[in-house]
């Protein structure tokens, strides 16, 4: 698994963050786990391959809000029944 986390401006509210997670999910329809935090000013999600950087930044872009930075970096589960 690889966690995406993206930098994003612009989040102000709840609806900001829904409006970058259903962004994420038509640019990327194999993510997992997509959230959005207005307080970190990021979005983050979980893909089985590293994902379409421009794609995924233009797709933000689009929305209004402002894409700082994109970095992929390979995910362990963690948990109780986490798998060695």
């Amino acid at each position: 698994m690889v966690k995406t986390t993206l930098k994003i401006d612009g989040m102000m509210c709840g609806m900001c963050e829904a409006h970058i997670c259903d962004a994420i999910r038509k640019a990327v329809p194999s993510a997992k786990k997509v959230t959005a935090s207005r307080g970190k000013k990021e979005a983050s999600f979980l893909t089985e391959e590293v994902p379409d950087v421009s794609g995924l930044r233009a797709a933000i872009d689009a929305t209004g809000y402002t894409c700082l930075g994109i970095e992929s970096a390979a995910y362990k589960k963690k948990g109780l029944f986490a798998r060695e």
